[in-house]
């Protein structure tokens, strides 16, 4: 397996893992899939902004996508970003999901970043909760039944993972 950039032409598989995730998962709060061409305007936005839109490789096929996006819009926010992930269903738990964090992690801390969040739909996402603590995150809340989703309430679990030497020294600006 191998983790490139995306780009345009990885539109239509990512489209496709992540319209999945919608209708079937409950890792996205979304409940109707955007098309290829929201997608592509997503990764174009991400990218446009100096962050990574990564994707798994293997035997030539999209087995999944990460993208790191601002935390949040103000200011003092700008040394943390938010990470996402999707796989492939029929690729899960190979080591993708691993790839991919470990890929953007290492991106992120090269940049400088100090704190990456993970925003985890569902409390009951054990495969994306496990992924993260594997990489080093904790969990720092739960915002119980925020959502609500195939027939359920769904919480949502705050993660995170200090990059760098995190809060250790201030930033350099």
């Amino acid at each position: 397996m191998e983790i490139f950039d995306a780009d345009e032409r990885h539109i239509p598989a990512i489209q496709q893992i992540y319209a999945w995730h919608v209708l079937n998962g409950t890792g996205s709060f979304e409940t109707v899939p955007p098309d290829a061409a929201e997608m592509g305007e997503r990764m174009r936005k991400i990218q446009q902004a100096g962050l990574p839109w990564f994707i798994a490789v293997s035997e030539g096929d999209v087995r999944g996508f990460c993208y790191l996006a601002p935390y949040r819009p103000r200011h003092a926010y700008r040394h943390t970003l938010e990470d996402s992930i999707y796989i492939d269903p029929g690729f899960q738990k190979r080591g993708a999901g691993s790839r991919l964090l470990e890929h953007t992690i290492q991106w992120a801390e090269q940049k400088g970043y100090r704190q990456l969040i993970a925003n985890v739909g569902d409390s009951e996402n054990r495969g994306s909760i496990a992924v993260h603590q594997a990489a080093g995150f904790e969990m720092t809340g739960i915002l119980r039944s925020v959502g609500f989703k195939q027939g359920r309430w769904l919480d949502t679990v705050f993660m995170q993972r200090s990059l760098g030497t995190g809060d250790t020294t201030p930033p350099v600006d």
